[in-house]
C-alpha cells in the first residue's frame, strides 16, 4: 500500500518519539518506523538495564561492606543472577511497553513495524507498504563493534547487548575495552562475584582524560580487586577446553589471560549500512556516520539524522538535545545549533565520574593562560562521611576571561554535582558568580565555590 505523510521518522530511540510529538502537535501526519525494540539504544541495551544493573551490583557491595558501617549481616551475601536480571528485564519492559503504547494511540501518528528501506530520496520500503514524505529524520541508532582481531571467529564472544542476558554469573569475565561500556560492565560484575581483567590497547583506562582521572579510576579498581591489562596492542583469542585465553602484547604482565566469558567493548557503529542510503543519496563519512550540517541536515534536502547515527554525540543527552535542534529550527523559528551545546557526559562506575567542556590536557594544548582547582575527595566531608572518599574535583578556566573552560567530578554525587559547572558554562557567567554562591552543608557540591577560590596558574 502507498501512503504519503507530512513527515517520517525512520527508528523509536531517544530523539524519535519526541520528534514525533512535537510534529504531531503541529498537526502533521507522521509516520513512525521500528524495525525492533521501541526506545532504542538507552531503554533496551543501554542506559536503562545498565543502570539497573549497577544498582543490584552497589547493593552487593555495600552489604558486604556493612561492618565498616557498624551493620553485623549474617549468613553469605551472593548474587542472584536470574532475579537481578528479572528485575532488570521487569524496568526496561515496562519502559519500552510504554513508550509503544504512547506513538500507537497517539492522533496523526501511524506506526509501521518493520525495516524501513530507501527506495528513492523521499519513498520508504516497510514490509509490502510504500511510504513517502517531504520530511524524514532517520533515528536509527548504533550497535556495538565487532573487531577483526585474530581468533575471534573461534570463540563465543559477548557484546553489551548479549550480556544483559545471562543468567549465570562468569568466573572470570575478560572485557576487551577500556572506556564507559567496559569500565561500568567490569565493576558490576566484579562486585556480582566474578574475576574480572579489563584489557586496554591504550596507556591507562579512559586514556582520554587527564592522567590524574585516569589514576584515581585505575585506583578504584584496583581496590576493588579488578585486573587491569593496558598497552595491549595484539589482543589475540584461542579455545582451551571450556575456557578463553587472551593473548595480550602488554609491557608488563603474564602474555596471556584466562577466562570463561569474553566481552567486547570497543566502540560502535552506526545503523547505517541497511538503510539503502545509496537510492536516496546520502552521504556518510569513512565510519558509515550521515554526514549532516550544524543544524542535522543531511545533503539530501528534507532528511535530517539525529542521535547516534550522525556521528556529533553518542550520548542519550545528546540525542535528546538533536530532537530539541531539529525541532525547534522546524517549528519555533529557532536558530539551534549543534555547535552550541557543551560537551558533557558520565562515566557511572562507583563512585561516578561527571565530565563537562574540555580537560585540563586539551586546555593546556590549545595554549591558553589557564588556572586550575583541584581538591581530593578525601577532603570532601561528604565523601568521608559517606564512606567513599575516593577520587578527585578539578576544574579549569581560563586565566584571562574567566570562563570556565571544563571540569571532572570524580566521586560521590559526580554526575550530579558536575551540573554546578555546566549550568554556570551555559550561562556564560565567569567563574566567579559560581565562586560566590553559597551551596548547601554538607553536601559534595559545597566544595565547588572553594576549589574556585584556590585557583592556581
Amino acid at each position: 500500500m502507498n501512503q504519503h505523510f507530512d513527515a517520517i521518522v525512520v527508528g523509536a530511540g531517544q530523539a524519535g518519539p519526541s520528534m514525533i510529538q512535537r510534529l504531531t502537535s503541529a498537526g502533521m501526519t507522521v509516520a513512525i518506523v521500528e524495525r525492533h525494540l521501541f526506545g532504542g539504544t538507552c531503554v533496551n541495551t543501554g542506559c536503562t538495564p545498565t543502570k539497573t544493573l549497577v544498582a543490584s551490583a552497589e547493593v552487593i557491595y555495600q552489604a558486604r561492606r556493612s561492618a565498616e558501617y557498624g551493620i553485623q549481616i549474617e549468613g553469605r551475601i551472593s548474587a542472584d543472577m536470574r532475579a537481578i536480571k528479572a528485575r532488570k528485564d521487569a524496568i526496561v519492559r515496562t519502559s519500552r511497553t510504554g513508550l509503544e503504547s504512547w506513538l500507537r494511540e497517539m492522533k496523526n501518528c501511524t506506526v509501521y513495524k518493520g525495516h524501513a528501506r530507501f527506495e528513492s530520496a523521499h519513498q520508504l520500503r516497510v514490509g509490502d507498504d510504500l511510504i513517502s514524505a517531504d520530511k524524514i529524520y532517520l533515528n536509527v541508532g548504533g550497535r556495538a563493534v565487532v573487531p577483526d582481531m585474530p581468533g575471534i571467529a573461534a570463540v563465543p564472544y559477548l557484546t553489551n547487548t548479549t550480556l544483559l542476558d545471562l543468567e549465570v554469573l562468569p568466573r572470570h569475565l575478560l572485557i576487551v575495552g577500556g572506556s564507559y561500556i567496559g569500565l561500568e560492565f567490569a565493576q558490576m560484575f566484579r562486585r556480582f562475584g566474578s574475576e574480572v581483567t579489563v584489557i586496554e590497547k591504550g596507556p591507562h583506562l579512559l586514556w582520554r582524560e587527564d592522567a590524574d582521572i585516569c589514576s584515581a579510576i585505575e585506583g578504584i579498581f584496583a581496590n576493588e580487586g579488578i585486573h587491569i591489562r593496558t598497552d595491549a596492542e595484539c589482543v589475540r583469542f584461542a579455545r582451551r577446553g571450556e575456557d578463553i585465553v587472551a593473548g595480550v602484547n602488554c609491557t608488563n604482565g603474564e602474555p596471556e589471560v584466562v577466562g570463561s566469558h569474553v566481552l567486547l567493548a570497543v566502540g560502535r557503529r552506526p545503523n547505517t549500512d541497511d538503510l539503502g542510503i545509496e537510492k536516496a543519496g546520502l552521504k556518510v563519512d569513512a565510519h558509515g556516520y550521515l554526514e549532516v550540517d550544524d543544524q542535522l541536515r543531511t545533503n539530501v534536502p528534507g532528511i535530517w539524522a539525529l542521535g547516534d547515527c550522525n556521528g556529533r554525540g553518542a550520548f542519550t543527552h545528546t540525542a535528546y538535545n538533536d530532537f530539541e535542534i531539529a525541532a525547534q529550527n522546524l517549528l519555533d523559528g529557532r536558530s539551534r545549533r549543534v555547535s552550541d551545546r557543551i560537551p558533557c557526559y558520565g562515566l557511572f562506575i562507583d563512585p561516578p565520574l561527571g565530565r563537562v567542556g574540555v580537560s585540563e590536557t586539551q586546555a593546556r594544548a590549545s595554549r591558553r593562560n589557564i588556572r586550575v582547582g583541584q581538591r581530593p575527595m578525601t577532603r570532601v566531608k561528604r565523601a568521608v562521611e559517606k564512606g567513599n572518599a575516593q577520587g578527585l574535583m578539578k576544574v579549569v578556566v581560563d586565566a584571562e576571561t574567566n570562563e570556565i573552560l571544563g571540569a571532572a567530578v570524580l566521586g560521590p554525587g559526580g554526575d550530579e554535582a558536575v551540573h554546578c559547572f555546566l549550568d554556570t558554562m551555559s550561562a556564560k557567567a565567569p567563574y566567579t558568580t559560581l565562586r560566590d554562591t553559597v551551596h548547601i552543608h554538607p553536601t559534595v557540591s559545597e566544595l565547588i565555590p572553594t576549589i574556585l577560590g584556590e585557583l592556581s596558574p
